[in-house]
């Protein structure tokens, strides 16, 4: 099984014969490597896997000691990631994320399923799947977020992924998952942002739909994005055909984005992406 190394820093000469240097003198064999250079904050970026015994915070301090100042290196055995779903009504995503759990379609196993309301308990219930109810009603939203907060953390896990929860999160708590809580959105961003996007895409004419998969970040659905895709429409497409067909959208871009995120390919910088293949 490989092991990832995830490198970000300031960019310099000599970058990559240092990194591979020190692999290359622990006996490790490197099976993949891709970089990239943003010239316009001078920033480098390394995916690396490798095969191999070592030890991991040894390693990561050699690569420290030989890149720039503030790098940030993680090291990233293989192994599942640990996932938390917060739902609401729609169906469509949890359960396309449920059978992908089951039949181990992507790299991921999901801890529990927490929902505002309780129309899809029995849906998690045919998988076996732990669904906790905590409704809103009658709550302000702080104290609501804190209910959830406490029952994601029960669980630990290493993301939470938002499968069609329609609330507005507040900045504390989209803060305090930063870089770990994915939402998909129905819509292609950045248009026809907030409520009934499908309304306001058959309202415009519009000859296409889609979904985009985002990083949440205390600004709505304007988290970095992660996969967008479309499908086409016509005039002869109602509101409501369009909801029907962009489900199907959604299902895949956030299927997409999530082995992307998984198979820990995605860097976060400033408010976009970078995606190694």
């Amino acid at each position: 099984m490989e092991t990832v190394i995830k490198i970000a820093c300031q960019d310099e000469k000599g970058l990559v014969h240092k990194i591979t240097g020190i692999l290359f003198e622990k006996l490790l064999n490197v099976t993949r490597t891709n970089e990239f250079v943003d010239e316009a904050f001078n920033q480098f970026f390394m995916r690396i896997s490798y095969v191999g015994n070592c030890e991991i915070h040894a390693l990561q301090a050699e690569l420290l000691a030989v890149l720039p100042q503030n790098a940030q290196v993680e090291i990233i055995p293989p192994a599942l990631k640990r996932v938390v779903l917060l739902v609401t009504k729609e169906h469509h995503c949890l359960g396309d994320l449920l059978i992908r759990s089951q039949f181990q379609d992507l790299p991921f196993r999901i801890e529990a399923v927490i929902g505002n309301h309780a129309i899809l308990a029995g849906l998690c219930a045919q998988f076996q799947m732990p669904f906790h109810l905590i409704s809103a009603d009658g709550l302000e939203r702080e104290v609501h977020e804190k209910l959830v907060e406490a029952q994601i953390d029960a669980y630990s896990p290493d993301y939470i992924v938002l499968a069609k929860y329609m609330r507005i999160l507040t900045p504390s708590f989209s803060a305090k998952y930063l870089g770990r809580m994915i939402n998909i959105h129905h819509s292609f961003l950045p248009a026809f942002v907030g409520a009934k996007p499908y309304q306001q895409a058959f309202d415009r004419g519009v000859k296409i739909i889609g979904a985009t998969a985002h990083f949440v970040t205390d600004d709505l659905d304007e988290g970095p994005i992660i996969c967008q895709d479309v499908v086409a429409v016509n005039h002869s497409y109602s509101a409501k055909e369009m909801a029907k067909a962009g489900k199907d959208v959604e299902k895949i871009v956030l299927a997409n984005a999530l082995k992307m995120v998984f198979e820990d390919r995605v860097f976060m910088h400033q408010n976009k992406t970078i995606i190694f293949d």
